[in-house]
């Protein structure tokens, strides 16, 4: 089985590599006519910019989308570099997630003046939606070790109100019941002053459940299950953003958490908390930051991103936690369809108990490796790398017959993809782990289908070390 998917990893190589088609990344009007002769007239121009229009913007204002532009009314530009900030505009309008579309023409004025029309078409805004999600790390954790287990899937209702006021703010109000009970608020205003720099996120959620994680054993999660809730937890945290440009973004959070566990716990797990506490309450703070340069956020095709962040949980001994992570991603184009992509991410992490609320590391949320989906593995640092190629093989426009501009046509792209990836944990304490302290390797072949709202849906077939194999999938 290795040796035949071996020979299709290497023909799929060779032919991401020499094939040669036009590419698709977001839907966007063609150059108009005036920018064709501005490439073939000589010699060559600057032009002034004496205006820029917004269509479409029913809700959304002005300001919000003239935030993202590289190109503004009273600008001088060369005519090489025109273009080139034209595309780069269009995507950064287009990764503020509000808008399904977004075009911009060039509008010639005089020989050397002319203006912009920006056409946006807006995203439905209110959600008021039934919820239903899997509390597993990954759906092949739900359906193979947990055996589709209805007993493990929170059901409710969330209703989200995107764009509040026309400003990109958010408002959240989730009903949770099923596995755990929730309650979850949220606002979030991403600019409250006149430059459109500074942001506010506050919220406050109550969640409490009847199952916990209690253990890891040969890098499997351990849980514990009683009629009674054995967790109970109090949230409520409030983060300043600073946004000075298109690129960099920086985040100050600062949460007050309450924990309590149910009494049978510490019968199973005495050093769950730290100093084998049923019950905490601490301040933890948080400093983030993120350099965007890529065309399109949710499913990049080229460009970078870096980000790092300092974590510090508490302000007394027992509960003492630092955390530090970096890390960063590369897109380059192969051909006009194709591109491969490489990512390296690290965290280290120290404690002044070793306690097990401490130590989850590789298998929770984005950071494990594909093909390992059904492990976990502890410590107190790692790596990882991975490492893509991809190659738009389709696309696809569904035409829904609905009447709204918007919304008549639906967009899909299918990726094909070959990726491995590369990761190390390690631990002084790793117990029964059989992953920890040794270099871990997965590889395989995938499918992802793109379309509106951010949506990314994944098959991946995975292959690691340990003889694992199977098909995976993910969604976003």
């Amino acid at each position: 089985m290795k040796y035949w998917l071996g020979k299709i990893i290497f023909l799929l190589v060779i032919h991401s590599t020499y094939c040669y088609s036009q590419r698709d990344t977001i839907k966007v009007k063609k150059k108009s006519s005036l920018t064709n002769s501005l490439i073939d007239s000589t010699p060559k121009k600057n032009f002034l910019i004496v205006g820029v229009d917004i269509i479409g913007n029913k809700r959304t204002k002005r300001s919000i989308v003239l935030r993202e532009m590289t190109l503004k009314e009273g600008d001088t530009i060369s005519e090489a570099n025109l273009q080139k900030q034209i595309e780069i505009s269009r995507n950064q309008v287009f990764n503020t997630a509000l808008f399904v579309d977004v075009r911009i023409e060039i509008v010639p004025k005089f020989a050397d003046i002319i203006s912009l029309r920006i056409e946006v078409k807006e995203r439905w805004y209110l959600f008021p939606l039934p919820y239903f999600k899997l509390v597993d790390r990954n759906f092949n954790q739900w359906w193979v070790t947990e055996n589709r287990s209805t007993d493990r899937i929170n059901y409710g209702v969330k209703f989200t109100q995107y764009n509040l006021s026309g400003n990109n703010d958010g408002l959240d109000i989730w009903l949770i019941n099923g596995y755990s009970r929730q309650v979850n608020l949220r606002y979030n205003i991403p600019f409250f002053d006149k430059k459109l720099q500074h942001g506010l996120n506050v919220g406050y959620s109550y969640v409490t459940q009847k199952e916990l994680n209690t253990a890891t054993s040969l890098n499997k999660q351990v849980f514990f299950k009683n009629s009674d809730f054995v967790r109970t937890s109090n949230r409520a945290d409030i983060t300043y953003s600073y946004r000075p440009d298109q690129k960099w973004r920086h985040y100050f959070r600062v949460s007050f958490i309450h924990e309590k566990l149910g009494d049978t716990i510490l019968s199973i797990t005495p050093n769950y908390f730290p100093e084998n506490r049923t019950e905490m309450q601490f301040l933890d703070f948080n400093y983030s930051w993120r350099f965007l340069n890529v065309d399109y956020n949710a499913y990049p095709t080229k460009g970078y991103t870096l980000d790092g962040y300092l974590y510090k949980r508490g302000l007394e001994n027992s509960t003492n936690y630092w955390q530090i992570g970096l890390g960063g991603t590369y897109m380059h184009p192969i051909t006009k369809k194709s591109f491969y992509k490489a990512s390296l991410a690290a965290t280290a992490k120290r404690a002044y108990d070793n306690c097990y609320y401490n130590q989850r590391l590789f298998g929770y949320g984005d950071f494990f490796l594909r093909g390992m989906e059904y492990y976990v593995i502890d410590g107190d640092a790692a790596a990882l790398a991975k490492f893509s190629i991809h190659k738009q093989i389709f696309k696809y426009t569904l035409h829904t017959g609905l009447k709204s501009k918007a919304y008549s046509e639906i967009p899909f792209r299918y990726y094909l993809k070959i990726f491995s990836d590369l990761g190390y944990a390690h631990s002084d304490i790793p117990g029964n782990s059989t992953l920890n302290n040794k270099l871990l390797y997965t590889g395989g072949i995938g499918l992802d289908i793109v379309s509106i709202y951010d949506f990314v849906f994944r098959f991946e077939f995975s292959f690691n070390q340990v003889g694992g194999q199977g098909l995976y999938l993910h969604n976003r």
